[in-house]
């Protein structure tokens, strides 16, 4: 209760819940880090989590910590107009692709990590491309 915010790093299936329920339970202040093999989500992961297949080396599960951090600073600090570019360019996403919402915006936070850009950036690329 005394937690505003932060990040959760647990395995697939905890000793009373699996992950994606303990999820829900969680405020969406929190993110989720998944450790588990790549199998436990070839169906896609619940909204807000991120995973990290297993085994891990410590540098991919630092790396992807802070990334985990600097998306929840950046979130915090996103104007009205960022927040409607990014919904514009999942809303392509899922017109055009036959996407979920939580897909369109998986594959946004995973273009922008690959790309080394901000999501702001990546809308913004998704939909100068996709609008030609």
């Amino acid at each position: 209760d005394s937690v505003d915010e932060g990040i959760i790093v647990c395995g697939y299936k905890l000793k009373d819940m699996m992950y994606s329920e303990l999820r829900e339970y969680l405020p969406d202040c929190f993110e989720m880090l998944l450790i588990a093999s790549q199998g436990k989500w070839e169906e896609g992961l619940a909204s807000g989590v991120m995973g990290l297949t297993m085994p891990i080396k410590a540098y991919d599960l630092m790396n992807t910590l802070q990334m985990m951090l600097q998306n929840m600073e950046m979130i915090k600090s996103r104007t009205p107009e960022q927040e409607a570019l990014i919904r514009k360019a999942k809303e392509l996403l899922m017109a055009r692709n036959n996407m979920t919402e939580e897909e369109a915006h998986r594959y946004l936070q995973k273009n922008s990590m690959d790309s080394g850009t901000n999501i702001v950036e990546t809308a913004e690329m998704v939909l100068s491309i996709m609008n030609e």
